[in-house]
């Protein structure tokens, strides 16, 4: 391997033309370099520089190298302010629910990044009991998750609109018992629904599990089951079914943001956006 020390003395003596110029350029001693340029010529069995002029010049093997030791000096300077603190701003670790974690939330993600080219955003989805338990252990610098009545140290909280759905083209709210369409057990859809059902005296059977909203949502749509979704998820295959039919509306659930008092100035800028964007999305909620 060759040492960018020797290959740093070998450019600036060729660069400088002389080793008194290049010693004063490097703050070391003419000897030192001299010994340098003398251990790097050693080390690869060749001489690298003309000593018989009145300007140190390459010699044709010293011309080769001269290139790859730039470039080996260059991408040392890289990787070493890419790995600086003072040029990095860190990791930025956001947790959110899976429906809001794809198209609705990527442009607002792209744009915060592109204006930091040196964060680093982490972004975990998934169950929000299991995002706030992160969040709670220091795992998460912001979270965003749905809760049946927010916590007091929420920064702040919305309507999250559920509805009983089913599939538009293959019923199956009239079958008995009950198929349903549920996310794994301890989720809070789940829960509900299975209240719900049990107050009501309705016999009901789970058909299809999955922690993924998307696979659900195809699931209802499919006729699998019956599900309790989000609203504004409302897959073009579902019908929503009413208080009329046997399905009461559950309300109660909203959307909090959650993010540490030390964040920095980015995570600062990225809750306040959240902030914006989710109440816009709690203003132009759909109705059932």
């Amino acid at each position: 391997m060759l040492d960018p020390n020797l290959l740093r003395s070998f450019v600036m003596v060729v660069d400088a033309g002389n080793f008194t110029r290049a010693a004063e350029l490097l703050h070391l001693t003419q000897s030192t370099v001299s010994q340098q340029i003398l251990r790097l010529e050693q080390s690869l069995d060749c001489r690298l520089l003309d000593r018989s002029q009145r300007q140190v010049l390459p010699t044709e093997q010293g011309e080769q190298l001269l290139g790859y030791a730039r470039r080996i000096l260059e991408l040392g300077s890289e990787a070493r302010e890419a790995l600086s603190s003072e040029h990095s701003e860190g990791v930025l670790r956001l947790g959110m629910p899976e429906d809001f974690a794809g198209e609705r939330m990527m442009p607002l993600l792209a744009a915060f990044s592109a204006e930091r080219p040196r964060l680093r955003l982490e972004v975990s989805s998934g169950l929000s009991q299991e995002l706030l338990r992160q969040y709670r252990s220091g795992e998460l610098d912001l979270a965003l998750v749905k809760q049946w009545g927010a916590d007091s140290d929420c920064l702040a909280h919305w309507p999250e609109p559920l509805a009983w759905q089913d599939s538009a083209a293959t019923p199956a709210a009239a079958r008995d018992p009950l198929p349903l369409v549920v996310f794994p057990l301890g989720a809070l859809y789940r829960q509900e629904m299975i209240h719900a059902l049990e107050a009501s005296g309705r016999r009901w059977r789970i058909s299809y599990s999955s922690a993924s909203l998307a696979s659900l949502s195809a699931a209802v749509a499919a006729g699998m089951g019956v599900s309790l979704l989000p609203l504004r998820g409302r897959h073009e295959g579902h019908r929503v079914l009413t208080a009329e039919e046997g399905f009461a509306p559950i309300e109660g659930l909203e959307l909090a943001l959650y993010a540490r008092p030390e964040l920095g100035s980015a995570g600062r800028s990225l809750c306040e956006q959240l902030r914006e964007l989710c109440a816009q999305l709690a203003a132009t909620a759909p109705e059932t």
